[in-house]
């Protein structure tokens, strides 16, 4: 297991993920997936690209879970994977087929739709998280935006994703990024999508910080058009959606497919994390371009 980062020693709920995890791993319950991973140059993006080695367990387990359509592993939640209370709406748990390490989902403990907009507690408790672990909050908002569940999570993955220069692949482009009234545009970057900044200093106060993503995030919502007014929301976003936060900064992408050619794309495609099943998917990624793919399965942006 790689060692915690120096300045997440102190964080209690960084002890207890760890801590979690290994018992989880020892007990059976956490039945990590093994990959190898290799990077991919495509528009100055070193693209990570995870081969998985093995898809034995999860198969099965997803074969087992398509007999019971109202299957939900959050209600009741396995306790060999709880890792802590993290609010009065929401626990945190292990990710039990993970491929990254130290991969956290923060869940509501009642049952809501994964489709439905994020609202306030979602945002507090997703800053309670990133308070105490320096990391990448991620949503996929429903099956076309890469979801496994219906029930309502956000996902957080310690930084950084590999032992690298930079955090995870697309950081260096968060630079560039052109702001208009608060929104901004990665030049670079051909698929629709718009980005907003935070005060970094936000972890000193999740609550507050939580009231100012939720409005950083239906004006992005409507910015990319998933939202006609923020005035008067719907019943749910007109689309599905990525979701990618880190302290100090919130990325939205509209989608319009799960998959190219096989290959599933969730919210980590979009900060240059993929993942492949096997060397002819990383062959086809190689030959089409990581670029190119992520444009395919969310929306081209007109220059």
């Amino acid at each position: 297991m790689a060692e915690a980062k120096p300045k997440q020693e102190s964080s209690i709920l960084w002890r207890r993920l760890v801590e979690q995890t290994e018992y989880a791993l020892k007990c059976g319950a956490l039945q990590s997936i093994p990959t190898n991973y290799e990077f991919v140059e495509q528009g100055g993006v070193r693209f990570l690209v995870r081969i998985l080695t093995n898809l034995v367990r999860k198969d099965a387990a997803k074969s087992s879970e398509k007999k019971d359509k109202n299957f939900n592993p959050f209600l009741p939640y396995e306790e060999d994977l709880f890792v802590a209370d993290i609010s009065q709406t929401h626990v945190c748990l292990l990710n039990k087929f993970n491929v990254v390490e130290h991969h956290l989902l923060i869940v509501t403990r009642d049952f809501v739709e994964q489709e439905s907009w994020l609202d306030l507690a979602d945002f507090q408790a997703m800053w309670l998280v990133l308070a105490e672990i320096d990391g990448l909050a991620f949503y996929n908002s429903g099956r076309v935006a890469g979801a496994s569940q219906r029930h309502k999570h956000l996902q957080l993955v310690a930084l950084p994703l590999v032992d690298d220069e930079i955090d995870f692949p697309i950081a260096p482009l968060l630079k560039t990024a052109k702001f208009e009234a608060g929104v901004g545009i990665i030049p670079d970057l051909p698929f629709v999508h718009a980005i907003a900044k935070f005060d970094p200093s936000g972890i000193n106060s999740p609550d507050l910080a939580a009231e100012m993503t939720l409005k950083c995030y239906l004006n992005l919502q409507k910015a990319v058009g998933l939202l006609n007014d923020v005035e008067e929301i719907s019943d749910r976003p007109n689309g599905a959606y990525n979701l990618l936060a880190t302290r100090e900064w919130m990325m939205i992408v509209p989608r319009s497919q799960e998959f190219f050619q096989g290959i599933s794309i969730n919210s980590l495609g979009f900060a240059g994390a993929l993942l492949v099943k096997n060397q002819e998917q990383k062959q086809l990624l190689v030959e089409t371009g990581p670029l190119n793919i992520l444009t395919a399965v969310a929306k081209p942006r007109n220059f």
